[in-house]
């Protein structure tokens, strides 16, 4: 008879296990990072009698989560470089709506800028088309300065994202480290065979998120995860975490990036391309691939315009007959002293030789102390750039560089060249009357326009990029490049996208709730409880004819 109860009492606690598990599932269907959750039960085995064996009912072994970490880390490399996808073609949006509109900005500037020189050729006399001229120059030189500010902006904004970023990995990585602890903590309470479900849930869905903001390596290390980044720099090893620093570039301070300390408290940068993934790895991608490129090449049009333009005026008179000076006025090419020189306060002078020979690269100087050399390589990349040496003076790629002295320096130094970087922000107009236009040519006496028209010619003459792009065209190309960029980023973002839809609808397949299913579990669970309640029910009505016997 007291077997009848111990049956009766094993199946409705598999049932109400059963009852609870569904209901879990239920409640959760719509919990990000959930997965379903299944009662395992076995027999409880039989017992042996002169009939033979009876059996015992059944147990309750524990309950799994449904879960498939292969579909999971797909889900987690596709996230990844979806986020890193639509963060680079959300920004890069910012730039190519700035240069994308023909109707505002740069290149009707610069054709109206062209057209006041015709009209100036046409009419040299003519007081009122030099004073429009000046007008249009003006015109010019504030959309380049407004294209540069808003570029300057961006790189302000990339700098803050980052560190923003930063500190959300580094809480993620607590965060997960929270969770190894609490795992090992509930396997070691209730032993191995039984695994903490919704923590494991909890712990997956947190990697998920941080692979959002960057692609993080998971490795198992017992009951813990440990992760990093990059090329296996460690984030979490356990329960601790060794946090990311966003820094000053210490060869540009006004660049923020990716540092880490090491266990001597050093601080060590990371390379822009080393960390990928994720909207930090969309950041640097953008800001290495499309904003650091479309600055030198609005830097580059700058300036072939402006030194085209200044050399062509000093070769007229201007209306007193004097040779004339500089249109445009330009800074000097951007110098940043490394911050771990040897020698803090030495910097180099660095001016412009030739427009057609700029390049869109930045250029590191390096000083080696042992062997007393300076060195020239392109940044980044860092190939070796062959500099004519004359004394004291490096020439290269358009470039003239004063260097220091050797036997002034006591040790190692460096020096970072950013000649087109700035070159849009500095532009402005040098001429501010009327009469200190050299419109007339040398021969021609100074109110002829002969060099009003040469000055005309330049909008199609190959200034740039060894004399085989004019300024309109450099401008255009820019341009292009920026749209064509665009448009592919963002076909690649919509690609990503359906296939991260696609990894996660395989991984729901395996480890979501279906709803569905659940109601049919539901009802299967309800039955078996009823069953065994009935099974105690009969046992008891037996029980109570047998004590009805001995009355």
């Amino acid at each position: 008879m007291s077997n009848l109860f111990n049956l009766g009492r094993a199946g409705l606690n598999a049932a109400q296990a059963g009852l609870n598990t569904t209901g879990h599932n239920i409640a959760n269907a719509n919990t990000v990072g959930y997965s379903r959750q299944q009662v395992l039960i076995s027999t409880s085995g039989g017992q042996g009698t002169h009939m033979g064996y009876t059996g015992r009912g059944v147990q309750v072994d524990t309950v799994r989560r449904i879960h498939d970490s292969f579909l999971t880390n797909q889900v987690n490399a596709s996230a990844t470089v979806g986020a890193a996808l639509s963060t680079y073609a959300n920004q890069l949006d910012h730039v190519n709506n700035l240069l994308a509109d023909r109707t505002v900005g740069i290149s009707p500037a610069l054709s109206r800028f062209f057209e006041g020189l015709n009209a100036v050729a046409s009419t040299p006399a003519d007081p009122a088309s030099r004073q429009e001229l000046i007008g249009r120059a003006n015109s010019l030189a504030t959309q380049i300065n407004s294209a540069q500010q808003f570029l300057n902006e961006q790189q302000r904004s990339v700098n803050e994202q980052l560190a923003t970023t930063t500190r959300q990995i580094n809480s993620y990585a607590e965060r997960i480290g929270e969770l190894n602890q609490r795992i090992t903590e509930a396997y070691a309470t209730n032993g191995r065979d039984h695994t903490p479900n919704d923590l494991l849930d909890q712990r997956d869905q947190l990697v998920s998120e941080l692979n959002g903001l960057v692609r993080v390596t998971v490795v198992n290390e017992g009951d813990s995860i440990n992760l990093s980044i990059g090329n296996g720099q460690v984030l979490l090893g356990g329960n601790e975490v060794f946090p990311l620093q966003a820094v000053a570039s210490a060869a540009d301070p006004t660049r923020t990036v990716l540092a880490y300390t090491t266990a001597g408290g050093a601080t060590v940068e990371l390379s822009d391309g080393i960390v990928d993934g994720g909207s930090l790895g969309g950041l640097l991608q953008f800001r290495r691939e499309a904003l650091d490129v479309t600055q030198n090449e609005l830097g580059r049009m700058t300036l072939g315009l402006a030194m085209a333009v200044n050399a062509q005026h000093a070769q007229g008179l201007d209306s007193a007959g004097n040779p004339g000076g500089d249109f445009f006025s330009l800074g000097s090419p951007v110098v940043f002293s490394n911050a771990a020189n040897a020698d803090p306060l030495t910097t180099l002078a660095v001016s412009y030789t030739d427009a057609s020979a700029l390049t869109l690269n930045d250029y590191q100087v390096k000083f080696d102390a042992a062997s007393g050399e300076f060195r020239v390589t392109r940044h980044p990349g860092g190939a070796a750039v062959d500099a004519q040496t004359n004394g004291n003076t490096l020439s290269f790629d358009g470039l003239e560089v004063e260097l220091p002295d050797a036997d002034d320096l006591s040790g190692d130094n460096g020096w970072l060249i950013q000649p087109t970087r700035q070159a849009a922000r500095d532009i402005g107009v040098a001429v501010e009357t009327p009469d200190q236009i050299a419109a007339a040519g040398p021969d021609g006496g100074s109110a002829n326009g002969e060099n009003a028209l040469a000055l005309a010619r330049l909008q199609n003459e190959n200034v740039l990029a060894g004399g085989t792009m004019s300024v309109t065209g450099a401008y255009s190309q820019l341009v292009n490049n920026v749209g064509v960029k665009a448009q592919s980023v963002q076909t690649a973002a919509k690609a990503q996208d359906t296939l991260t839809l696609q990894a996660f609808a395989a991984q729901q397949a395996v480890s979501g709730v279906n709803l569905n299913e659940e109601y049919i579990n539901l009802d299967y669970y309800v039955q078996h409880y009823n069953a065994s309640a009935r099974l105690i029910e009969v046992a008891t009505n037996l029980f109570d004819t047998l004590l009805g016997l001995r009355t």
